[in-house]
């Protein structure tokens, strides 16, 4: 184990030798000084792991002392010893950034106890946590194989989740590996949840346990809140999962209170040109395309997919019969997003508001195309990272912070798809018409093994649409992806632990949707 270095700072240090021999005798290295001057001298010159300081010393004081250390090195923990609880002073070493304080008299034991929380707390904190997981694997794969609901699914994933983010700062890699073997076989056996009952969603006599689906997101989540004649606000941010929503919830805890977590299922292919467009016109795609011929492109054919959802959503509104004032935003870039802050109160003359916040999707493309970002997205820990610095700095919380302020507002945070990140390559043979998504695809004329994908062969009986007679959907499941034999070994390399979406995973299905209230 590794030696723990104390320095302790104290202008009657020779009264504290009774302390400073039990520490040693438990382990502990410890250094000493009478004055702050040789202590920030010490600190110059050596490496501590925590530091004692006396609040009241001759000539340099703890406080004067405190600020100094920090500026030397702001990560090491400092515990202030004082005679007062005066406020003035505590004020002050807060504000300097103290880490801990003890009062005098101080005994051994509150010196233990303190140097334990600040020093091997996340160690702690590390072995506790695996313990915990250990001891519930069992319990989590007896849920997985006899997982039979969605609801039952849902509660997978969540554990999965939480035992992610439990164990995403530990150090030790053969418990990651054990978690994300455990994963796999609970991507393995949602693929089979899936495939054998995503046809029967679609059907009224056999859908009792279906899912909120896409298209039914504004009809029996937002509609009804418009109803009740409140403001809403809906913030949508593409490709973003529930373990992302997870991260960033501390966050917003600190503006608004939840009303209501849900996880609700993306349809396939979980691409934003379906789930997305799907959701804003209320309609499965086939739908879509049979009734708005003029708003909705084919894979196939040229130009962007995503174009129409104002419209879309207009469609929807008029359909329902709700008298709804809408407002619809694409912020896809800082200037954008300042704008709507800047505007924030035009928000107020609508019903409903949509803002689309495309940057986690965005990010997730340059994964692919950047070897930088690769390089600092590359893995689950790392994509949530950069997912937690971009929301922190990102129009998106300035805008929630602005608006936690107002009276009888909803603020609805929710998505149209996850992505998972892909690890094994499935041969697919198509034709030039053939979709490019490494997650599914759609043709006439698609070759691959079977049992290696789900494949619809009449795409009619999932509500999708197909361009002709012939025509098939393909999903790619768990962490493969579909790649042409062309430069196979180019492209394999090029794709493997990007992020992709459009597949069956829990991680592109299974999507949050939030309802929160200002806390004011």
């Amino acid at each position: 184990m590794k030696e723990i270095k104390i320095l302790w700072v104290d202008d009657e240090i020779d009264l504290l030798k009774p302390h400073i021999l039990f520490l040693e005798e438990k382990g502990y290295h410890v250094s000493t000084t009478t004055n702050g001057d040789d202590a920030i001298e010490k600190i110059n010159n050596n490496s501590y792991d925590i530091i004692f300081l006396d609040e009241h010393m001759p000539g340099t004081s703890g406080i004067e002392a405190l600020g100094i250390i920090k500026s030397i090195q702001p990560n090491i923990p400092v515990v202030m010893i004082t005679k007062s609880e005066e406020e003035d002073i505590m004020e002050e070493a807060i504000g300097s950034k103290i880490d801990d304080y003890l009062i005098k008299p101080v005994n051994p034991k509150q010196i233990l106890s303190t140097i334990k929380k600040n020093t091997e707390f996340n160690k702690l904190i590390s072995a506790k946590s695996i313990s915990a997981y250990q001891s519930q694997f069992q319990e989590l794969s007896g849920l997985i194989a006899q997982a039979k609901s969605w609801n039952g699914w849902v509660d997978i994933y969540k554990r999965i989740v939480y035992w992610e983010l439990e164990l995403s700062d530990n150090q030790e890699d053969g418990m990651h590996e054990v978690l994300q073997m455990q994963k796999t076989e609970a991507n393995n056996e949602f693929t089979k949840y899936i495939t054998k009952n995503y046809n029967n969603w679609f059907n009224e006599d056999t859908a009792a346990d279906r899912p909120l689906l896409s298209p039914n997101l504004f009809k029996e989540r937002i509609f009804p809140l418009v109803m009740n004649e409140e403001k809403v606000i809906m913030l949508l941010i593409d490709n973003f999962r529930y373990d992302h929503w997870k991260v960033i919830m501390p966050y917003i805890n600190e503006y608004y209170s939840i009303e209501k977590e849900e996880i609700y299922s993306s349809i396939l292919p979980t691409a934003t040109q379906y789930s997305r467009n799907s959701m804003f016109a209320g309609l499965m795609p086939l739908e879509i395309s049979q009734l708005y011929a003029n708003l909705w492109l084919d894979d196939e054919e040229m130009g962007g997919k995503n174009l129409q959802e104002k419209e879309l959503l207009k469609k929807q509104i008029e359909r329902s019969g709700h008298n709804i004032k809408f407002f619809y935003e694409k912020i896809n870039h800082a200037k954008t997003g300042k704008k709507i802050l800047q505007n924030i109160t035009d928000l107020f003359n609508y019903n409903l508001s949509v803002l689309i916040f495309n940057y986690i999707d965005m990010l997730s493309h340059s994964k692919t195309e950047m070897e930088v970002i690769k390089e600092l997205a590359n893995n689950e820990s790392a994509f949530r990272t950069l997912t937690l610095s971009w929301f922190k700095h990102s129009p998106l919380l300035a805008l929630l912070k602005s608006l936690s302020d107002k009276k009888n507002i909803k603020v609805i945070i929710t998505t149209d798809h996850g992505s998972i990140q892909v690890q094994n390559p499935i041969k697919v043979i198509g034709d030039r018409n053939t979709s490019v998504n490494l997650r599914y695809k759609t043709g006439k004329n698609l070759s691959y093994k079977k049992g290696q994908v789900f494949e619809t062969e009449d795409p009619y009986k999932i509500h999708l649409p197909k361009r002709h007679v012939s025509s098939k959907y393909i999903f790619a499941t768990n962490q493969n992806y579909l790649v042409y034999p062309n430069n196979y070994n180019y492209f394999v390399n090029y794709y493997k632990n990007t992020f992709q979406h459009g597949g069956i995973s829990m991680e592109e299905m299974m999507i949050p949707f939030v309802i929160l209230n200002p806390k004011m």
